[in-house]
């Protein structure tokens, strides 16, 4: 039985950042567990796009800068084949935060091949004010957290694999727990990819990309294997939008894939007809709020899936 000591929080240093997963990476912490650790993550461009940009600066984007990832922690007793818990217990976004239609990249690449940028003033802590009558309620989280993967050598952070990574799970807000299995001694944990919010699918391939202030306590679980990650939320999946109704658009096909992407096709005719959203601001909207869920998976290989557009983010 280990001596009890006191829980220390510690503070990763914001300007050591990496780009990659791979074993060699030095820790920028070592901590103890059951410790924490408050980050300071930029955004998913590491700067490159700001609160004044515009389309234009997604041409000259430097993609090796993409994903800057705060980390990696190194945690005492963490060793192959145990869990490590991060409890998040605060995140906090920096007042602003940006969406865009990346060429080349999201559900629908081949339909929007231009770049597209807003930038969003979310100084208020509350919503995103997508247009007068339309406001979607900030739900932060990490879109990228994990241990390093084994014998990982400059891999890239997309995509994510059992190690966690770039999951983009939007329901890891603060009060959740994610557990992640530990592939190489210390874990070596880092997070980055912060979101303000965004639906489940993230279609666009953006969510609410933003700097964020996080603060997350980890410790060892010796012992438990998992054979990817899991978590625990402490409460309903949608509490800022559950006070209204919902509309949903479907695609039903035997390619899940394809099933999505009709079902986004047609939320995106939806937004339009009824709200008169361009095509881009209704794709973008469907990145932030929509879910995509799938409804129906086990009959005669034609799958249901659903795209869920809450009422609630409506407000004129």
């Amino acid at each position: 039985m280990r001596p009890w000591r006191m829980p220390a929080t510690h503070y990763a240093p914001p300007d050591q950042v990496h780009y990659t997963w791979d074993a060699a990476h030095a820790p920028s912490l070592t901590i103890a567990d059951g410790d924490t650790v408050v980050f300071h993550t930029r955004d998913v461009s590491d700067n490159q796009i700001g609160p004044g940009s515009d389309s234009s600066v997604v041409a000259g984007m430097d993609w090796d800068r993409v994903y800057p990832l705060a980390g990696p922690v190194f945690v005492e007793g963490a060793k192959p084949g145990d869990t490590l818990a991060v409890e998040i217990l605060d995140l906090r976004t920096q007042g602003w935060g940006w969406t865009a239609i990346l060429p080349g990249l999201g559900l629908l690449a081949d339909e929007f091949a231009d770049p597209y940028l807003r930038v969003f003033d979310i100084s208020n802590g509350d919503v995103v004010p997508f247009r007068e009558d339309i406001e979607i309620p900030l739900t932060p989280f990490m879109g990228t957290m994990g241990v390093c993967p084994a014998g990982a050598s400059a891999q890239p952070v997309m995509p994510p694999g059992t190690f966690g990574g770039n999951m983009d799970t939007r329901q890891l807000v603060a009060g959740t727990t994610l557990y992640l299995p530990v592939q190489v001694e210390g874990a070596l944990f880092s997070c980055g990819d912060a979101h303000g919010c965004q639906g489940d699918g993230e279609v666009c391939v953006t969510g609410l990309e933003a700097p964020m202030y996080g603060a997350l306590r980890f410790s060892v679980e010796s012992g438990r294997s998992i054979p990817a990650p899991q978590f625990q939320t402490s409460g309903p999946l949608t509490p800022s939008v559950d006070f209204g109704g919902w509309y949903g658009t479907t695609g039903v096909g035997g390619d899940l894939y394809k099933a999505s992407q009709d079902a986004i096709r047609a939320m995106i005719a939806h937004l339009g007809e009824r709200y008169g959203l361009s095509g881009e601001d209704a794709y973008l909207l469907c990145s932030l709020c929509v879910d995509l869920k799938i409804s129906e998976i086990v009959d005669a290989g034609e799958y249901v899936v659903s795209a869920l557009l809450p009422d609630a983010v409506f407000v004129g």
